[in-house]
């Protein structure tokens, strides 16, 4: 495993706009970019605090009985029965992930302060989708997925989510990755609440991310084309 990368935080000057007005195509890609107000930095021993801060935050009660490893463990381990020591397990396993390459997932700020996270790394890394009904592999080529999100009550409506897909789209594009999928929740579906962890398929859509499958009425897979190849 290779030692920890901390080499991508990035941020942008310009004050966020409205998806209308502060969407820019990137030449070679299918990525539209946001103009960006959060910084996004990849998780590391050093932020942990940060990330614990906001799974501690109110709203994130469902963050914490995973610890956003649900999805990458396979089966009914110890992992994902829910139970203080499933808790305490899950958390003390994301956080050794916080000490590999790449991570698993990026913290977002507004200063200096954490107020949202985004689940993302390569799809062989979570062992669930393999066998999951609705978010399976369409196909064999390599891509990166965005799992999910986790913002705190007090800063959800003010587009952190948005920033933090955006974010994780220039993280990807450095690391080389050429494809990037997701799995989010139709708003207007029966399931909607699922979008607050999932994100919206109205948002993949204004990022630019293309439906390539939808195995239940209120679950497509998106996919955005990062890089060349």
């Amino acid at each position: 495993m290779r030692p920890p990368s901390d080499a991508y935080p990035f941020a942008a000057s310009e004050p966020l706009r409205p998806p209308c007005g502060g969407v820019r195509e990137r030449a070679g890609s299918n990525v539209r970019r946001l103009n960006m107000t959060l910084v996004v930095r990849p998780l590391t021993l050093a932020r942990w605090g940060d990330l614990e801060t906001i799974f501690n935050a109110k709203g994130c009660t469902v963050a914490r009985g995973c610890w956003c490893m649900y999805y990458r463990v396979s089966g009914k381990g110890h992992l994902t029965r829910p139970s203080d020591h499933q808790r305490s397990s899950s958390k003390d396993a994301l956080k050794c992930l916080a000490a590999s390459d790449p991570p698993p997932g990026l913290i977002g700020y507004r200063g200096k302060t954490p107020v949202g996270w985004v689940s993302l790394g390569p799809r062989e890394d979570f062992a669930k989708l393999a066998k999951s009904p609705v978010m399976k592999p369409v196909d064999d080529l390599p891509v990166w997925s965005v799992i999910c999100f986790v913002v705190p009550s007090e800063y959800r409506r003010q587009g952190v989510a948005r920033e933090l897909l955006a974010g994780a789209v220039e993280y990807a594009a450095k690391r080389g990755v050429r494809l990037l999928e997701a799995y989010p929740v139709d708003r207007d579906a029966s399931s909607a609440a699922d979008a607050s962890w999932f994100g919206s398929s109205n948002m993949f859509t204004e990022a630019g991310f293309e439906e390539v499958a939808r195995r239940r009425p209120d679950r497509p897979v998106v996919r955005l084309q990062v890089g060349e190849g």
